[in-house]
């Protein structure tokens, strides 16, 4: 027993002093290799490399948005001062290739003990293609501690074009803002990583985990359509001038967006530039950029973040606005629907109705006299859309009201629509709906909506009756081309029949033709469409806001244009036809180029519409809140009433979405 336990014994005194000689070795005699291999480790095992964001393309394959490939220049200072030779060999490199200087790298290679030093960002292919070739022909054989590591940028070649329906991407590869920001899961892909080692020889071997790239998508928009629109407002803005202008250039047949503009537009390459925020300030007006951004550099974040989020704005689908004239085709198109009425009727307007405490006049003071339906949306007579609003009641009108989808979403597939709570106390609703607001209502008065609501349920009422969801994306494919998801149309229900479509297109020909939307004739081309007038709140302070929404050809719809100009540059707004004569341009530009074949009559118009002198809608007193979700005081003015021009009815911004200004129709 005594002679086993002596035997252990030594066994694992042997043991015990073979760990500490192995300790003792790898500590002082190895430790420096050691250190190396743990450090390297430590540094490399967890490098990043970066997804590319996907694509973002037209309807016909035109790159709208897409990410370009950079470059970071890495600097190893351990690996570059491994000895003489290698440190001399890539200083003379890095001089050549990249301008960095002998005091530069002195600097850079202060911390000898380092692996990894960015010292040159975001580098274009052309700034380093040569050092690449360099490297790869064997010449720089010697150059060690040098790297080039990948980075993408989101970049925009078109620029400011289409920019509120694109948003914009920000650090960290997060959209903001229109498809940007809607379809970011979408777009972003996985990033991969690269795992770094010593091996056996102690150089260092590396293993990627390849990265995965984000979907690209196909969108509606068509960039030729987009130009034609930006080209002629550009001109208009330029002609005229306004506070804004906007345009919704649409497909009928599948509410597919193929054109959205926004006046004061800005670049998506550089989103937070102060210099397009420019128009908002008055003191600026007639300032240089450079003096504007030295302004700019005073100003405080939060008054910063404020303009550019107002520049950002996307007026089209974020803010809410009383229709006026322009609401008018809905109210006939539910009553001929639902058989208040046949379309044979005839209405005496004598210029004024008196409906419970109030006298609500109609535009032309002397009255119309005798017109049939047709004539009433010709002439665009108030009093003649009370009586149809008055034989449809609260409950019909309002159910036409929720078929088309005023108060609630349209789900456009990009960012910025009002939440269903807030749309739904845009309108007055049948609980709501007492005699005062019918009356209004049933000529766009009271009623607030979106131009993406209004264009969305206008195509329908041309189409057929097909209430589709508007979209601006149409596919999605994956990083090799394959297609993920197709979109096509997307059906929502059904407004009004065949019938009831065919007789509207019809009237709103003759509004064209023979009534307020003259000024909206391309000659050669058959056109419907409904004008729109709207003074803004507070009442009496002259400031409108005009539009139009036209169609064309009459017979088969191919493209709905619908024009808001906010308070247009003229001395007298409500009888400038801003809207219907933006229209004309636009047209003019874009009907030939979608391949529409002229098939009408009508000659081109000689400018002279029938426009009439704005005329107060509310005989005397004025109901005290006068718009849906509006308050007493924005109702306020010296003259508390609601005024007309050129025989339309008034549109202007309402309260619910963040717009400073109310409108009223007329």
């Amino acid at each position: 027993m005594r002679k086993r336990l002596l035997f252990l014994l030594l066994v694992f005194s042997m043991i015990f002093v073979v760990i500490v000689g192995a300790i003792v070795y790898y500590n002082f005699v190895r430790g420096d290799k050691y250190s190396q291999k743990v450090l390297s480790q430590n540094n490399y095992e967890s490098i990043t490399v970066p997804f590319k964001r996907g694509n973002i393309y037209d309807c016909n394959g035109s790159i709208l948005a897409t990410s370009n490939k950079v470059y970071n220049l890495v600097l190893e200072p351990k690996n570059i001062l491994s000895s003489e030779k290698v440190e001399r060999a890539t200083r003379e490199a890095l001089n050549k290739y990249f301008g960095i200087t002998d005091s530069e790298m002195n600097d850079y290679l202060r911390d000898s003990e380092s692996w990894y030093k960015v010292v040159r960002k975001k580098l274009t292919y052309d700034e380093v293609k040569d050092y690449q070739a360099f490297i790869k022909s064997g010449e720089g054989g010697l150059v060690s501690g040098v790297r080039l590591q990948d980075e993408y940028v989101r970049s925009y070649p078109n620029n400011e074009l289409a920019c509120h329906m694109l948003g914009f991407v920000v650090s960290g590869n997060e959209g903001i803002g229109g498809i940007e920001g809607s379809y970011n899961s979408y777009l972003n892909g996985q990033n991969g990583r690269t795992y770094s080692y010593l091996g056996a020889n102690y150089n260092l071997q590396k293993s990627l985990e390849t990265p995965v790239d984000g979907d690209s998508l196909v969108t509606t928009i068509d960039t030729e359509t987009q130009r034609i629109v930006q080209k002629n407002c550009e001109e208009f803005m330029a002609e005229m001038g306004a506070k804004n202008m906007s345009v919704l250039v649409m497909n009928p047949k599948n509410c597919e967006i193929l054109a959205l503009y926004n006046s004061h537009q800005f670049d998506p390459n550089n989103a937070y530039s102060m210099v397009p925020t420019k128009y908002q300030f008055k003191d600026a007006l007639g300032m240089s950029d450079e003096a504007f951004k030295s302004m700019a550099d005073a100003m405080d974040d939060e008054e910063k973040l404020k303009a550019l989020n107002d520049l950002w704005r996307n007026f089209v689908i974020s803010d809410s606005f009383e229709p006026g004239s322009t609401f008018k085709p809905f109210t006939i198109s539910g009553a001929l629907e639902d058989g208040v009425i046949t379309g044979d009727e005839s209405f005496y307007c004598d210029g004024i109705q008196h409906i419970a405490d109030y006298d609500i006049k109609c535009h032309n003071v002397y009255g119309h006299g005798m017109l049939n339906v047709s004539q009433a949306l010709e002439y665009s007579c108030n009093d003649c859309l009370m009586q149809i609003a008055a034989l449809e009641g609260s409950s019909i009108f309002d159910k036409y009201q929720v078929l088309f989808g005023f108060g609630q979403k349209t789900n456009i597939d990009i960012s910025g629509e009002a939440s269903d709570e807030d749309l739904y106390s845009m309108i007055y609703h049948e609980d709501t709906l007492n005699p005062v607001e019918l009356a209004t209502s049933s000529f766009g008065q009271g009623v607030t909506v979106t131009m993406m609501q209004l264009g969305t349920a206008f195509c329908s009422v041309i189409n057929g009756g097909y209430y589709y969801q508007p979209h601006v994306v149409k596919q999605i494919l994956d990083s090799d081309g394959n297609i993920v998801e197709s979109y096509d149309k997307i059906l929502v229900r059904r407004t009004i029949s065949n019938d009831t479509s065919d007789k509207m297109k019809q009237i709103l020909k003759e509004v064209v033709e023979e009534g307020t939307g003259k000024k909206a004739i391309v000659e050669g081309y058959e056109i419907g469409g409904k004008t729109g007038t709207a003074e803004k709140l507070p009442r009496g302070n002259g400031k409108y806001i005009l539009s139009f929404i036209g169609f064309s050809p009459v017979s088969d719809p191919q493209v709905v244009i619908y024009c808001v100009v906010d308070e247009p540059g003229a001395d007298d707004q409500s009888s400038s036809g801003a809207g219907t004569i933006l229209f004309n341009k636009i047209a003019e530009d874009l009907l030939p180029y979608m391949n529409i074949y002229k098939t009408g009559d009508a000659t081109e118009s000689d400018g002279i519409g029938m426009d009439e002198v704005a005329t107060p809608v509310f005989e005397g007193e004025a109901p005290e809140i006068s718009v849906a979700g509006s308050t007493p005081e924005e109702n306020q003015s010296d003259q508390p009433t609601t005024e007309e021009g050129e025989g339309e009815e008034s549109e202007g911004e309402g309260d619910g979405t963040e717009s400073d200004d109310t409108s009223e129709g007329n």
